[in-house]
């Protein structure tokens, strides 16, 4: 599988443009990083997965996870903008020409953001099936009511991409059908139905409650076929999970490497504290748990690559990969020692935003559930 160094090196130069005290000043004022954003998109990264004849790179899945693993390992923050990457599948996929014609092209500028994801509903968590937003048909459009929680960057996003139930779930051919997907243009929808709430949080991650008061969407903003929406969201589900894989790849580098370095720099007792197997030991293991994880991501991105079946590849590769950078952060902590909780060195920084992979976008406990049910044949737990 082709590496991108080209595209990593590159990026790399623009990372270096947002140093550690940028990433600080931010996260104190749980401020969104605009000024890192707009050169990405400018740079063009963020249309990696967006075809040439709209203006994008035309990327595979890969280049897109080089992209994000690099921003990662720089020591900058991906959460701001990654979900641009994985929601553009579902409107490459299912949206219709027109639809792409319409969008994509000024996604692809910079000119228009699709950051905001609105799926999780705050009496439904995982359990997608059961969310209770609807969206109900009234001429040429469809009047969504309801809330969503948990939708990152809707502050700062054009378009969101939306999952209502458009057919009562008791009314469903089908348990998986009756959903559907939308893109809401939510510089018109903002004070005409739409309220955003933000939620403070452990970490900057412009996270916020939505909610859905009679909000009039377009019929002609219906993706795909009405009450098809769950398929769509799901065929999305596992782009999303190698690539957030490989930016917890890119933050377990990036703690080795600090550890790593520190070690060797930090002398006492007149010798360098990575001399005591105590200290080396705990990176070295980080170390081996980010390489198993990374052969996983990559295999998993040949696999989706392949157009072959690869739930189980993304799956795991998201587990390993958040329990890496978790370890790898715990290991760059405990490397410093009380250095590593001083907010100048960025670890605690690093470590705060690496925490949230271990619950999301899907939790350890649900990726092991999907592993026992679905690779090993167990009876479903749930």
């Amino acid at each position: 599988m082709q590496d991108y160094a080209d595209i990593r090196e590159e990026v790399a130069k623009l990372c270096q443009q947002y140093p550690g005290d940028y990433w600080r000043a931010k996260d104190r004022a749980r401020a969104y990083p605009t000024e890192f954003v707009t050169a990405l998109a400018e740079a063009g990264y963020l249309a990696a997965l967006i075809p040439e004849e709209y203006g994008g790179a035309g990327l595979p899945i890969s280049g897109a996870a080089a992209i994000l693993e690099e921003i990662q390992r720089q020591g900058c923050n991906g959460g701001a903008c990654h979900a641009q990457m994985y929601i553009m599948g579902t409107l490459l996929r299912h949206g219709s020409d027109a639809q792409k014609a319409e969008y994509l092209p000024r996604i692809a500028t910079g000119e228009l953001r699709l950051q905001a994801f609105g799926v999780t509903e705050p009496t439904s968590g995982t359990d997608t099936l059961a969310l209770k937003t609807t969206a109900k048909r009234d001429g040429d459009d469809y009047v969504v009511n309801g809330q969503k929680i948990w939708t990152s960057r809707a502050e700062h996003s054009d378009l969101m991409l939306l999952l209502a139930r458009t057919t009562p779930r008791e009314q469903a051919a089908k348990r998986t059908e009756g959903l559907s997907v939308f893109l809401v243009d939510m510089r018109t929808a903002v004070g005409n139905g739409l309220t955003i709430r933000p939620i403070e949080t452990m970490m900057n991650h412009s996270t916020t409650e939505v909610f859905f008061d009679n909000l009039r969407v377009p019929a002609a903003n219906l993706i795909g076929e009405e009450g098809q929406g769950f398929r769509y969201i799901l065929s999305g589900m596992n782009a999303e999970r190698l690539l957030i894989a490989a930016e917890c790849v890119g933050d377990a580098k990036w703690f080795i490497d600090k550890a790593s370095a520190y070690a060797k720099e930090r002398v006492l007792f007149n010798r360098p504290i990575g001399q005591n197997q105590g200290v080396q030991f705990p990176i070295a293991r980080a170390y081996a748990q980010m390489r198993a994880a990374e052969l996983m991501v990559q295999e998993g991105l040949r696999k989706y690559e392949a157009g072959e079946a690869v739930g189980e590849e993304a799956n795991i590769a998201k587990m390993l990969a958040a329990e890496a950078s978790w370890a790898a952060g715990e290991a760059c902590i405990q490397t410093h020692g009380g250095f590593g909780f001083a907010a100048e060195y960025d670890i605690e920084r690093k470590f705060r935003e690496t925490r949230l992979y271990q619950v999301a976008p899907i939790s350890t406990n649900m990726i092991l559930s999907f592993i026992a049910e679905h690779v090993l044949g167990l009876p479903r737990s749930y």
